[in-house]
This record gives structure tokens, C-alpha cells and sequence, in this order.
């Protein structure tokens, strides 16, 4: 078609099933050398999350540093075990399986629960411990339920790639406020960390051509090596010698107390703090918290298989992760974490940042987290990184993962106003409701919804303070009650595009990507 001009007009970029000029794929493995170092980047990665969980919740639950190395142990542990069966058993994507912000709030109101007061603060943890363990031990079997019944395959079979699009992009983009504001609060160790990530990941490879795989493939363990470095000297050199206290606890590499409380050889066990205890309210906000993290593990699942260039999900294999999520949220209650288990989207990320989706490379990263939880003072080495330093990799890695949910556009019609309203309504709504409740929170101390039943409280909070959720269920409800009969709103929403993976068997990389192993297909069979 000539344009007005007289020459050819520019023909589109051809959308693709599967992610091009990835370097492994899930299921071709780099050399073994290579593995070992991608799997343990991706351990020092997930580490942030799995030490500032802890490290915000156990002093309040009346421990002290000995029991917050022993929670991160544990934490670290369990991470690894869920990692494993996710991989295995689970979706089979190379995703890590980590700790979850979600369920933080109504572990606060376990925490403030008149009933675990006690003089002695060491057994007003235990006892608030017991307490979270009953909690996520009820809460599990959401997920359990859903996911093995199969009732959530039935739920995805209505997602379209419009619908994922805001679920998926703000699972990482609505992260931001653990990004720069964290950077921020050691801006000299932060901002060089965050510089030279940039530089080494993306400018370096193209500088440096015989370097470009070890560069870009390995900024995370070149960098982190460098600003720890300097942030140790700057700590023993006295620059915080006169700073506050906060500042202190940001930017001294000596200050997470993890190193000496932490015992040389420990294996976390379950009911190692005593029997749960339950509670029919704190259950109940507990289960709405779980909910919640299934859907936001929806759009976690949704957005690795992109990044690691596998083919779209069928809806059976989705139920079948989240059936395992539910699984590892079981674990999390009977080892004692203080919280659940989630898609970490740091690690979705720096799959895109290697491109590397192999599947051995997250199992390997397993090991790492196995064998450091066992060995705590080697493990605590790595785990009194400087937050600034990890608040550096979620500026990128969050985003990372954003721009894999963005990448579903190209399946869908944009000149259509239906669309352009789901995107613009969801996405809007998902920041700025959660702002609205993330703000009232912080100046009143408690939420828009503040009754005397805190687990009535947290059921309405905590799903109107997930960006991830409030966008994802608002773009799922409008796409699939907005006129969606006439078949060209059915291409528009990209729907066709998915057709040929509605089932397990439609298409042969459904089973090169997603198969169980040990053929056990045979005895449990995808739909």
C-alpha cells in the first residue's frame, strides 16, 4: 500500500509467541560453570526481600537478633524447598519462590493481638510465631484448593493479553516504593550501585565486545562485589562514625547483627518454635491475604514465562503452580517464617537482564539457599548486604519485570477505545487506590476500614493495598463483561493469539516447556 509520500509504509513489528535473542531458554542449560555463577547472582537477589521481611517483623514480635537470624534461616530455607517443587512439580518456569510483603499486615495485627503479651519477650515471640504458623497453615489451603481442584484453570481461561497486561506490568512497576526512596536512604552506596548496574548491563557489553556475555550476564556479581567493597570502607574508615542511628543501620556493613547471632550449623525443622496455635479471625485475614498473593503470583508466572521465552501458559498448568504455591504458603506455616511464599519478581527480572530463563540455573540458586540456610554464619556474610545496594537491583529488576506485562500489547489492538479504557481504568485505579489506603495507613496509624475486628480490617486493607491485585481483578472484570461477543473485539483483545494453548496437548511446547518429570504425565495429566 503506497503512502502519501510515494514509498512502501513501515510494516509492523511482527508480535511473537515466545520472547527472540534470548541466550537458555527453560530447558537448554548454560555450562555448568557458568550455572553455578547465574544461580548464585540470582540467590544474592533474592536475598533483600528475605532479610528485610524478618528484619522488620521479629523485633516487633518480641525477638531479639538470635531469633531474627533463625527466622531468616528459615525463611531462606523454606524459599529454597518451594523453589524446588515449583520447578519440578509446579508451572516447571525457572522462578524463584520467596518471601511476600502481602503478607505482612495481617501478621501486624497477629503481633498487636492483646493476647500474646508477656513480660518476657522471648516468649512473647514464640508464642506470636505459633500463632502466624496456625494462621498460614488455614490460609494454605485457598490455595491448595484452588489450584489442584482445577476451579482456577477455569478462572485463567479468561484472561486475554489485555487483561495481563496491568496484573502483570504493575507486579513489577507497582514495587517502586521499595526501589529509589530505598536507594535513597544511603545515596553514596545506593546511587554508584544503581549507576554502575546500568553501566555494566547495558553499556559495557557493547563497548567491550569480547567481554559482552560476562558483562552483561554478570553485572549483579561484578558490581555488588564493588560497592560492598567500598561500602566497608567507607564503614571502617568512620565516615558514619558521627551519622544518626538510621543512617548507621542503611550504610554500615556491620550493623545487621546477622553475622554474630547466627549460629555456624543449623537445619530449620518443623514446630521448631512449638505447636501452631489458631485463630478463626486471624485465619480469615490470613486467607484473604493468600488470595491475594495467588492473583499477584498469577501475573508473577505470567510475566517469567515471557522473560524466559517459554510459550504461553495453558490455564492447567497456571492451576497446577498455584496449587503448589499453596503448598509452599503450607511450608512457610509448619517451619515458621512469619510469612508466606510468593513469585519473587526481582528474580523475573534479572531473567530478562541475563536472558537466561533456564530452568537448571533457578534450581541451582535453590541449593545456594538450602545450603546457606544450613550453614548461617557463611549464609549471614552475603545477608548483611547494605539494603541500598539491594533497593539498586529492584530499580532495574521491578522494572524489568513491568516491561515483560508491556509486552502483551503487542498481541492487542491499541486504536481500540475498549482496550484504551482497560488499560487506562485498571492501571490508574491499581496506583491510585493503593496510594489512597498506603497513605491513610501512614498518617492515622491503621486503615480506611478500622473496626474493632483486625482481621475484619485487614480483610478489606490488604486487597485494596496491592497495585498488582486492584489493577489485575479490574482489568479482568471490564474485558470480560464489555461487549466481548463480536469477533473482532474478540482479535482486539488479543484472545486469538491464545487460542492454540487453551489446552495442554494443542501445542508441543506446552510439553517441551511444562512437562512433568519422571513421566509422571502418565499418572497426572494436563488439560
Amino acid at each position: 500500500m503506497a503512502s502519501k509520500g510515494g514509498g512502501d509504509e513501515p510494516a509492523p513489528h511482527p508480535p511473537k509467541d515466545q520472547l527472540p535473542n534470548v541466550a537458555y531458554c527453560i530447558t537448554s542449560p548454560p555450562p555448568w560453570p557458568e550455572a553455578i555463577l547465574l544461580g548464585f547472582q540470582h540467590y544474592l537477589v533474592m536475598l533483600g526481600t528475605t532479610v528485610i521481611i524478618p528484619t522488620a517483623l521479629v523485633p516487633q514480635m518480641g525477638g531479639g537478633a538470635e531469633e531474627k537470624a533463625q527466622v531468616i534461616q528459615t525463611l531462606l530455607f523454606v524459599a529454597g524447598l518451594n523453589t524446588l517443587l515449583q520447578t519440578w512439580f509446579g508451572t516447571r518456569l525457572p522462578v524463584v519462590m520467596g518471601g511476600s510483603y502481602t503478607f505482612v499486615a495481617p501478621t501486624i495485627s497477629i503481633i498487636l493481638s492483646s493476647r500474646w503479651d508477656d513480660p518476657d519477650p522471648i516468649s512473647k515471640f514464640k508464642k506470636t510465631m505459633r500463632a502466624t504458623q496456625g494462621a498460614l497453615i488455614v490460609a494454605s489451603t485457598i490455595q491448595i484448593v484452588l489450584g489442584f481442584s482445577g476451579l482456577w484453570r477455569n478462572v485463567v481461561r479468561f484472561l486475554s493479553p489485555i487483561s495481563v497486561v496491568p496484573l502483570v506490568g504493575l507486579s513489577g512497576f507497582g514495587l517502586y516504593e521499595l526501589a529509589f526512596p530505598g536507594v535513597g536512604k544511603c545515596v553514596e552506596i545506593g546511587l554508584p550501585q544503581l549507576v554502575l548496574l546500568v553501566l555494566f548491563s547495558q553499556y559495557l557489553p557493547h563497548l567491550v565486545k569480547p567481554g559482552k556475555n560476562i558483562f552483561d550476564r554478570f553485572a549483579v556479581l561484578i558490581t555488588v562485589s564493588i560497592v560492598w567493597i567500598y561500602a566497608h570502607i567507607l564503614t571502617v574508615g568512620g565516615a558514619y562514625n558521627g551519622a544518626s542511628p538510621k543512617t548507621q543501620n542503611s550504610c554500615r556493613t556491620d550493623r545487621s547483627g546477622l553475622l554474630d547471632a547466627a549460629p555456624w550449623i543449623r537445619v530449620p525443622y518443623p514446630f521448631q518454635w512449638g505447636a501452631p496455635s489458631f485463630d478463626a479471625g486471624e485465619a480469615f485475614a490470613m486467607m484473604m491475604a493468600a488470595f491475594v498473593v495467588l492473583v499477584e503470583s498469577t501475573g508473577g508466572f505470567v510475566g517469567v514465562s515471557r522473560s524466559a521465552s517459554a510459550s504461553p501458559m495453558p490455564p492447567s498448568i497456571l492451576s497446577r503452580g498455584v496449587g503448589w504455591l499453596g503448598v509452599g504458603t503450607l511450608l512457610s506455616g509448619l517451619f515458621g517464617t512469619a510469612n508466606g511464599s510468593t513469585v519473587s519478581i526481582e528474580n523475573g527480572g534479572l531473567i530478562a537482564q541475563t536472558r537466561v530463563g533456564s530452568r537448571r540455573v533457578v534450581q541451582i540458586s535453590a541449593g545456594f539457599m538450602l545450603f546457606f540456610s544450613i550453614l548461617g554464619k557463611f549464609g549471614a556474610v552475603f545477608a548483611s548486604i547494605p539494603a541500598p545496594i539491594v533497593a539498586a537491583f529492584y530499580c532495574l529488576f521491578f522494572g524489568y519485570f513491568g516491561a515483560a506485562g508491556l509486552s502483551f500489547l503487542q498481541f492487542c489492538q491499541l486504536n481500540s477505545f475498549r482496550n484504551k479504557f482497560i488499560l487506562a481504568f485498571s492501571i490508574f485505579l491499581g496506583l491510585s487506590v493503593p496510594q489512597y489506603f498506603n497513605e491513610y495507613t501512614a498518617i492515622k496509624g491503621y486503615g480506611p476500614t478500622h473496626t474493632h475486628g483486625r482481621w475484619f480490617n485487614d480483610m478489606v486493607n490488604v486487597p485494596f493495598s496491592s497495585k498488582a491485585f486492584v489493577a489485575g481483578v479490574l482489568a479482568f472484570v471490564f474485558d470480560n463483561t464489555m461487549d466481548k461477543k463480536d469477533s473482532q473485539i474478540r482479535k482486539d483483545r488479543g484472545k486469538h493469539w491464545w487460542d492454540k494453548f487453551k489446552d495442554f496437548k494443542t501445542d508441543n511446547r506446552s510439553q517441551e516447556f511444562y512437562s512433568l518429570p519422571f513421566n509422571l504425565n502418565k499418572y497426572f495429566p494436563s488439560v
